[in-house]
Formats: structure tokens, C-alpha cells, sequence
């Protein structure tokens, strides 16, 4: 690949931007006095400023006289290219400072399956609709992804998050409970204290230890799998043709639960809690994202809409 000409000499260079717009503040202005005051600096600084532009560029760039500054040939020929970059910065500027101000341009977002089908696609939708500007680029995947790797802007995740240099923002809770369909309870029994689950049939997501709450500590349950599943959907299906028991993230099991498909379980002993969270890289400071964030924050907290109120501890 060819090389911009240009960067070998930005790259050696040790001029300061700063000098060369005190520079080209003095040849629009006609005079020190008058460029200083434009800045809002001393003339005593604008001076030494483009004194020390010179001495790095080794050639006389002012006329200096009593009645102000007038350019040499050189520095009339430095100070239409100097100015015409100091525009196309100012106009970076400007790009930069609409991207982090105005609700507009792409979002890249990765978020987990289940949660993303359910609540997170009509969601998405309304956001969408509320600003026509933004362009989502959605993909749900319950396999981890590399942020930064990937290009994503935002991603939505569930449970406990690693140490890291992304930025977080806790927006509700994710409750986790066992559930049964009434079938298997009547057919193998109800389980009545977590050690109870020893007996029973067991639906795994991956491999997963179930975590109860005992009294003042906490009690570690694995009984043996009769299926495993990498997706909550395909557990709850078991959970509703019978198959055992399986521990449901709450917006998994609410469906199940207002149709009578499945029933909860053990509901004296609560599971560890988990979080819904949005995660961005420390880049993603634009408008979009943050606007973004805030409205999934709003529409999911601080308390989910899909957990019973005896989940919330109501009722």
C-alpha cells in the first residue's frame, strides 16, 4: 500500500500547532496587537510564538514594521497551506463535536438471544422509531463477543461482568428461579428444600451449579442432567413437556408461568441475583449510545416489568 508523502515530514515535525495558528492569526490580522487579542493572549506570546516557528522552520516568515507584520514570499506560501489546515481541523472538530451531541448515525449492538428476541426487539424498535436518524446494526448471540474487536458501539449483557476497561451501567436485575410444568410435579413430586433436587430430573444450561440461599449461607446444588442446553428457550420447552426441572432466567419463565405451563419452585430459597447491564467501550461516548442506554434503562428498571411481585418481594 502506498504511503500518504505527507506523513514521513508530520512525523518528524516538532512544530506546534499553536504556533502556527499564532502565525496565521498575525498575517490575517495584519499585527501582533491585533492577532493577541483574537487569541486572547499576550503580544508577548504570539511573538515568541512565531519566533520559534520560524527558528523550527529555519526561514523568515514576517516582515516585521511599525505599522504591523506583513508575510515573506515563504510565509505567504506557508500561510495558505498552514490556514487551509487549520480549517479542515476546525472542521474535524466540528464532525466530532456533532457525532457526541446529536442523536444521529450508527449504533452496532450485540445482545443475548433469548432476551433479545423477547424484550429487547420491540424495544429496539420503538427507539428506532423515536429516532430515524440512528442506523442499529443488531445481532443476538449468546456467545461472548470482543467489543473492541468487533466494532460495537453497545452490547447487552446478563449476569456477572468481568473486570474491565468497558464502561457499565447496571439496568435492572435478572432473577433466576426453578421451575416445573404441573405434569412432572405430579408425576416425580414437588421439591421442598434445595437438597430435595437430588432425586429429580435435572435440565442444565451448559454447565451450570445452582446457588440457594440457606438460611445465612448459600448451598451449592448439581444434581445429574437429563439434558443440557446452551439456549433458555430450548429449556423451557423441556421444562414445559415434563422432562425435570430447570432454574429459568425470570423473563424466560414469566410466559410459562401466567399460561400455567410451568410452576415455581422452592420459592423460600432464592438463587444468587444476576443484572441486566449495558456495556460499552470507553469510545462509545456518542449522543446515539448514551441516548440509547437511557431508554433501555427506562424501559427495563430499576424494576422488570416481566417478574411477578412476590420476585421483587411485593406481594
Amino acid at each position: 500500500m502506498r504511503r500518504n508523502p505527507v506523513l514521513p515530514i508530520m512525523e518528524r515535525s516538532s512544530v506546534d500547532l499553536l504556533d502556527v495558528l499564532a502565525f496565521v492569526r498575525v498575517v490575517e490580522t495584519g499585527a501582533f496587537s491585533r492577532a493577541a487579542e483574537r487569541m486572547g493572549q499576550a503580544k508577548s506570546i504570539v511573538s515568541r510564538r512565531v519566533a520559534r516557528l520560524e527558528e523550527q522552520l529555519g526561514a523568515r516568515l514576517l516582515t516585521r514594521s511599525a505599522q504591523g507584520a506583513q508575510p515573506t514570499d515563504v510565509g505567504q506560501a506557508y500561510f495558505e497551506r498552514a490556514s487551509n489546515i487549520l480549517a479542515e481541523l476546525e472542521a474535524a472538530e466540528e464532525v466530532v463535536a456533532e457525532a457526541v451531541t446529536q442523536i444521529a448515525g450508527p449504533v452496532r449492538l450485540s445482545a443475548p438471544l433469548s432476551f433479545g428476541v423477547q424484550h429487547l426487539a420491540p424495544a429496539l424498535a420503538e427507539f428506532a422509531a423515536e429516532h430515524p436518524k440512528v442506523e442499529l446494526d443488531i445481532s443476538f448471540d449468546d456467545r461472548p463477543v470482543d467489543l473492541i474487536a468487533g466494532g460495537y458501539d453497545l452490547a447487552v449483557r446478563i449476569g456477572q461482568l468481568k473486570d474491565s476497561s468497558l464502561i457499565a451501567r447496571r439496568i435492572a436485575p435478572v432473577r433466576k428461579v426453578p421451575v416445573a410444568s404441573p405434569d412432572y410435579l405430579a408425576r416425580r413430586g414437588r421439591p421442598e428444600h434445595p437438597r430435595d433436587l437430588a432425586a429429580h430430573d435435572i435440565l442444565l444450561y451448559a454447565n451450570e451449579t445452582w446457588r440457594f440461599r440457606v438460611g445465612k449461607g448459600w448451598e451449592h446444588v448439581r444434581g445429574r442432567p437429563r439434558l443440557r442446553a446452551d439456549n433458555g428457550e430450548m429449556l423451557r420447552a423441556a421444562a414445559v413437556a415434563g422432562l425435570g426441572i430447570c432454574v429459568l432466567p425470570s423473563f424466560i419463565a414469566a410466559p410459562g408461568f401466567e399460561s400455567g405451563e410451568l410452576e415455581p419452585l422452592l420459592r423460600d430459597y432464592p438463587l444468587d441475583e444476576g443484572a441486566l447491564h449495558a456495556v460499552m467501550p470507553s469510545r462509545a461516548t456518542t449522543a446515539r449510545v448514551r441516548a440509547l442506554v437511557d431508554f433501555l434503562a427506562a424501559r427495563f428498571g430499576p424494576e422488570p416489568s416481566w417478574d411477578p411481585c412476590w420476585m421483587q418481594g411485593g406481594c
